[in-house]
């Protein structure tokens, strides 16, 4: 092996090959970070849009996008960013998405030979590192109302893929080596989220999938797709991705305003709602029909099956969603059944995200919300450290933040990176514009940081 090699190999050691890294954590252990970004700019990378996230194996970068209505997979070089590879994936239907979400959202996920990625629009399609198709998978259609979001992971021979959508609700597990399918199972309970799920490995026990989805967090076997365990009270729609420190998975939902505690409206038996706005009298309420302003605008949302009307089972979930509560919880790991009286250590209800997922991070618990509001919580307890908003970054946020190096990274949707270090009172080191609108999530390893924005993909480090 050359000098060069060794050099290029050693450089790119670390890697980060799932959606938020190792375990979903959205922590880069051991490697270095940049905390000044204004010259440390190593490349960027024009790029179509799309709001997957960079995932990083050996010397390249893998992300998803969509080019003049094109599903792409790109593969890139980490060291000098240029693209080495694009293939296209079958398109074999445009499904209707939310105008935040994004037909190449789900990042891929790798192995360290091959790529996975998922499309909502066609399924499931595996790569070599160099560009050749292993095989396809096709899926759906879906009926998600705000379209696909969740990426899939692995664990040992099985691509793991977490499907929710209005009806008809699965987790799947196929063959990484050909893509067909091991085992499926339903998830009559969960609608429209698009969480990615975890692994949770017992010290005595074999490996179980942790996926939140509405009320629900459930833990199913990597091996079979057996429904474990699982444990009630979170929200109906569930976005975000939930982090395990220790014996404790921490998790955060929300839904609408209405759904904090003390908001909550009460929602009258269908047979009240038929009496008063079924016009037709058919037994179900058709957008036309329907008098109350806030009803017409959760119309798309409740109707899960998108057949036009709002039906009795349909009513009930409405019922079922307006009265759960938005929150973070810490839930105790492990069981049989139902395990929600003995599973909840701690609650906290104020100023929960609806997309960003938790970190933890050196002891402490990190949440930013969609306006910007940062809350610092002690992870054993509960107890808040530190509530405020982002100086200088106060907008949207979409993407998760990440952490390495005593490090915290936040970037908003208008392209605002703040880093902060690390700690319960965080404080501001960092304060810089891109001037680009990002949705996607950053990736960190080698001492690198990689951001990807609208319209392109930057790594930022020591050169």
């Amino acid at each position: 092996m050359s000098v060069a090699i060794i050099l290029i190999v050693a450089l790119f050691a670390a890697d980060w090959t799932r959606f938020r890294g190792p375990n979903g954590s959205g922590v880069a252990g051991a490697s270095e970070a940049p905390a000044e970004f204004a010259n440390s700019v190593v490349w960027k990378l024009p790029l179509p849009p799309g709001h997957s996230s960079p995932i990083l194996s050996g010397t390249r970068i893998f992300l998803t996008a969509l080019d003049d209505g094109k599903l792409y997979t790109y593969a890139i070089d980490r060291a000098s960013g240029k693209i080495v590879w694009r293939r296209e994936c079958p398109r074999s239907r445009t499904e209707p998405i939310d105008k935040r979400n994004s037909a190449a959202s789900p990042s891929p996920v790798l192995d360290g030979a091959n790529v996975y990625v998922f499309f909502g629009d066609y399924g499931l399609i595996s790569y070599t590192q160099d560009g050749r198709e292993r095989w396809r998978t096709p899926l759906g259609p879906f009926q998600n109302v705000y379209g696909m979001g969740a990426s899939p992971i692995l664990t040992g021979d099985k691509l793991i893929l977490v499907c929710d959508q209005g009806v008809g609700s699965f987790v799947i597990a196929v063959d990484k080596n050909d893509g067909r399918v091991r085992w499926k199972t339903p998830r009559p309970e969960a609608v429209s989220g698009h969480s990615t799920p975890v692994l949770y490995e017992p010290e005595n026990g074999p490996a179980q999938i942790l996926a939140p989805g509405s009320f629900q967090l459930t833990s199913y076997s990597a091996e079979t797709g057996e429904k474990l365990w699982w444990i009630n009270g979170l929200p109906s729609e569930m976005k975000s991705v939930p982090v395990i420190g220790g014996d404790t998975v921490y998790v955060c939902g929300y839904n609408t305003p209405e759904n904090d505690p003390g908001k909550q409206v009460k929602i009258p038996p269908f047979e009240d709602a038929l009496a008063s706005d079924d016009a037709n009298h058919d037994g179900k309420l058709s957008l036309a029909e329907v008098h109350d302003a806030k009803l017409k605008s959760y119309f798309p949302f409740l109707d899960l099956n998108r057949d036009g009307f709002l039906d009795g089972e349909e009513w009930r979930m409405y019922q079922a969603s307006m009265a759960a509560e938005n929150g973070l919880l810490a839930l105790r790991l492990g069981g049989r059944g139902d395990v929600t009286g003995s599973s909840l250590r701690w609650k906290y209800q104020r100023s929960i995200p609806q997309l960003p997922s938790p970190l933890l991070y050196r002891n402490v618990l990190y949440m930013i919300n969609d306006g910007g509001v940062l809350s610092t919580f002690d992870p054993e307890t509960g107890a808040v450290l530190q509530q405020s908003r982002l100086r200088g970054a106060i907008d949207h946020y979409y993407a998760s933040p990440v952490a390495a190096d005593g490090k915290v990274f936040l970037v908003s949707q208008s392209g605002v990176i703040t880093v902060l270090k690390a700690g319960g009172k965080p404080d501001a080191l960092t304060v810089y514009e891109l001037d680009d609108e990002s949705y996607a999530t950053p990736a960190i390893a080698d001492g690198r940081i990689y951001i990807r924005t609208r319209s392109a993909l930057y790594c930022f480090g020591k050169p």
